[in-house]
């Protein structure tokens, strides 16, 4: 590695991060040209169908690409897709070096693309900030690699770990700071997801209402019995609409429908439906980060099945008392060897709120 390779990368992870909330599916991707020290192109991927990153790099850097270093977040993909191959175009321009921060986990690519360039007498370095460069794609690796999007559940909670009062009634346990955090959660997910017996409760929109937003994320609903009436709040606002269900009532359905809900069957389970069958067909749907605003059943239930990655939790520095409602509904722990044990990624204020960051172990 150069002196300046990881300044450069950071660039590109920089220029990466604008594609925050527009790029789903594909992933963020970043990429800056160098030659004899000087930037002499920059890009990123804007969204889907649109150029890669590389490709816009190279049309500002021009005949200035040949001789260059390319810095790029992602390996450079090699096959024909929405888009021809970045490996063809970055050859074409006549590079001498490229610069990865990790490899592209999709099997199409996996080591391909930095092999088609070493055999065409490019040199390659990869891993350069490659850890940086895997949280910026958490959802887009893991569903390449294990076939399910990366599950990221959103609570609020007290000082002493309620979410709600006995009522059910929650709003509101955070401050506006904390509520416009949890859009730009929503705006870099594929996919938002509740149960019905949030929606019933609470009627929630589960869009994103930010003005830097491109697109709406998928809101998903988790119904065994199709209990979500047509007129739901969410329903009714712009974006698409998923409904998982175990019911084959023909009635129910054609209303949903009519309503614009999509309609999927699956599987029911002990307690609800089957998760991780859920997972698989949001993968199948290019879901790469999911996000769960959902009650403690089912939080629950997906930290039992191994499927929650990320926990984000929003405390309040108030007291709601022992009679109101818990973050998570668990079985009864008879030895604390069998607690569950997570991992602090983060800690952080947001106004007058904090956010906890956590993974399980």
């Amino acid at each position: 590695m150069l002196p300046d390779d990881y300044r450069h990368m950071a660039r590109a992870l920089l220029l990466a991060r604008r594609g925050l909330y527009s790029t789903d599916p594909n992933p963020r991707v970043g990429c800056v040209l160098v030659r004899d020290g000087e930037i002499v192109g920059e890009g990123w991927h804007e969204r889907t169908g649109k150029p890669h990153a590389e490709a816009n790099a190279l049309e500002i850097a021009g005949g200035s690409a040949r001789g260059a270093t390319a810095y790029v977040t992602l390996e450079p993909c090699c096959h024909y897709g929405r888009t021809p191959p970045c490996t063809d175009a970055l050859m074409a321009a006549g590079i001498t070096r490229l610069v990865a921060a990790m490899s592209d986990p999709n099997p199409q690519v996996a080591g391909k693309g930095l092999a088609i360039l070493r055999d065409a007498g490019i040199a390659v370095d990869c891993g350069v900030l490659e850890t940086e460069a895997r949280a910026l794609n958490p959802g887009f690796t893991q569903r390449m690699i294990a076939g399910r999007p990366f599950v990221r559940v959103k609570l609020a909670m007290s000082l002493d770990g309620r979410t709600a009062l006995a009522s059910g009634e929650s709003r509101w346990l955070t401050d506006e700071a904390a509520r416009q955090d949890v859009q730009r959660l929503r705006a870099r997910s594929s996919a938002v997801l509740t149960g019905s017996g949030t929606l019933l409760a609470d009627d929630p929109g589960l869009n994103v209402r930010l003005a830097e937003a491109t697109r709406q994320p998928l809101r998903v609903i988790l119904d065994t019995a199709l209990r979500t009436p047509p007129t739901a709040k969410t329903l009714r606002l712009p974006g698409p609409v998923l409904i998982f269900t175990a019911s084959a009532d023909p009635a129910k359905r054609a209303a949903l429908r009519v309503a614009g809900a999509d309609i999927a069957a699956v599987p029911s389970a002990e307690g609800g439906l089957r998760l991780h069958a859920i997972m698989a067909e949001l993968a199948r749907r290019e879901c790469n980060e999911l996000q769960v605003e959902s009650g403690p059943t089912l939080a629950g239930a997906l930290l039992q099945a191994g499927l929650v990655d990320e926990l984000v939790i929003y405390l309040a520095p108030l007291l709601l008392g022992d009679r109101a409602r818990g973050l998570f509904r668990l079985p009864a722990l008879t030895r604390m060897q069998d607690r569950w044990e997570l991992d602090t990624v983060e800690t952080r204020a947001v106004g007058r709120d904090w956010r906890l960051t956590l993974r399980p172990r």
